[in-house]
């Protein structure tokens, strides 16, 4: 199936709502109707983006939040030359897992202007067509992390999650549908799907 432009997608949230699952899950479907799908995630395995990753694992050490931002920049704009950009270009649906309303909630979460860090994304980021924001409690969230795998990140602390899912509640962007994630997932899949395909087709049914 052939669209008449590039349409990108974006799921944000805090680790442990479900976001990612969800992400994939999209991009299935919309592969399964034909559509050209681009499915990324931030951070990327690049090198700005492994440096991110490896600050996850290890934590932030003397790392200070504007570089530890300057790194998320410099992955960001590597991704959208590389990755986003093209893909929009080429008339695909492309599907991220995280951008920067992510880097402004956690990077605002430590004291940082989040709204700064919008704009400055924005200088060089393409807008959404759509955001799935992911809500739930960050008590919650925590207790999903930690019987899904035996590590924490450095930003899985439930303090430092309660102050970023304080900025994501904030936002107040019209690109943004904000996703209860305590329904059961295909009814939340559903949901995503309908509002998808109202988005790219103008119509709830697809």
């Amino acid at each position: 199936m052939k669209l008449d432009r590039g349409y990108l997608i974006v799921f944000e949230g805090i680790d442990g709502t479900g976001k990612s699952t969800h992400c994939r899950l999209l991009g299935e479907y919309l592969e399964s109707r034909g559509i050209p799908v681009r499915r990324l995630f931030e951070p990327t395995k690049g090198k700005w983006g492994m440096k991110i990753r490896k600050l996850l694992t290890e934590g932030r050490g003397d790392i200070r939040p504007e570089e530890e931002l300057s790194w998320f920049m410099k992955d960001r704009q590597e991704d959208v030359e590389k990755n986003i950009q093209p893909g929009l270009s080429q008339n695909e649906i492309v599907v991220l897992d995280r951008y920067y309303y992510s880097t402004a909630a956690y990077q605002g979460a430590l004291g940082l202007d989040p709204q700064w860090i919008c704009r400055e994304n924005e200088a060089f980021a393409p807008k959404p067509d759509l955001v799935f924001l992911f809500t739930a409690s960050p008590e919650k969230c925590l207790e999903r992390i930690q019987k899904s795998r035996e590590a924490q990140s450095a930003f899985e602390r439930l303090d430092y999650l309660q102050k970023v899912q304080s900025i994501f509640d904030s936002f107040d962007d019209p690109v943004i549908q904000r996703i209860d994630t305590e329904p059961p997932q295909d009814e939340v899949h559903e949901k995503l799907r309908q509002r998808v395909d109202t988005v790219i087709f103008g119509r709830g049914d697809g």
